[in-house]
């Protein structure tokens, strides 16, 4: 049985996590909270690259995602190993994510948004909506996936979801002091992405986020209570 964890952060692919939610995850680490990732595929397609091939570019960003989450305090790393561009909403994912949140048990569940209009990564839009799916009702009702419950795994109740690069937020974190912390992570996927032209344009997106607030670095989120 896994250790219980404050946050589960889902992505599909590696790299995701600290494009949209590394500055609250390193927030969330240094107030003490314990965070857990779920990477959904292996990335194996995110390459202009024609002589790497899928198998060594899949080996290459789960090392990049492990360096990114030692670097932010993730105290775990989970890999599904889904096909990149291959996701669909199936009982058997929606099963792998519910099987995560009985193990970790968080409070909180994060993952991006399914609602992002018009173009939007296929594996983000699904993923968003399995981790809907999953938080309620099927990780609180007993007789959903009751093969679980002979794994020891018990049914739990998510208190929030919070839904990153979706059309609308309504919540937003101070990531003013952790900004630096998620550009060191962001470093670590070196074969996904340009530090110097990345940086420009997540602080960029950092302070149109933080427009109306206090704060001059955001991130922005869609945060919802669970049903009960």
């Amino acid at each position: 049985m896994a250790v219980k964890a404050d946050v589960l952060v889902v992505c599909p692919h590696p790299d995701d996590a600290e494009f949209g939610i590394a500055g609250t995850v390193a927030r969330w680490t240094r107030e003490g909270k314990s965070v857990v990732y779920a990477i959904c595929t292996k990335g194996e397609k995110g390459t202009s690259d024609r002589n790497l091939t899928p198998e060594k570019l899949a080996r290459i960003r789960e090392r990049e995602q492990k360096a990114a989450a030692r670097v932010l305090g993730v105290k775990e790393v989970v890999f599904l190993r889904y096909l990149d561009q291959s996701l669909e909403d199936t009982p058997e994912f929606r099963k792998e994510i519910v099987r995560l949140i009985r193990q970790f048990r968080p409070e909180i569940v994060a993952a991006p948004s399914p609602y992002r209009r018009y173009l939007w990564h296929r594996d983000h839009r699904i993923t968003g909506q399995v981790v809907l799916d999953a938080v309620y009702p099927f990780a609180r009702d007993h007789l959903a996936y009751p093969d679980l419950l002979a794994e020891g795994l018990e049914p739990h109740k998510v208190k929030e979801v919070w839904l990153w690069a979706g059309d609308e937020t309504n919540h937003h974190i101070d990531i003013t002091d952790t900004f630096d912390t998620k550009i060191s992570a962001l470093r670590c996927h070196k074969s996904q992405v340009d530090i110097k032209e990345a940086e420009e344009w997540v602080r960029e997106w950092a302070v149109a986020e933080a427009e109306g607030t206090s704060f001059k670095l955001a991130e922005g989120f869609y945060r919802a209570e669970a049903m009960p």
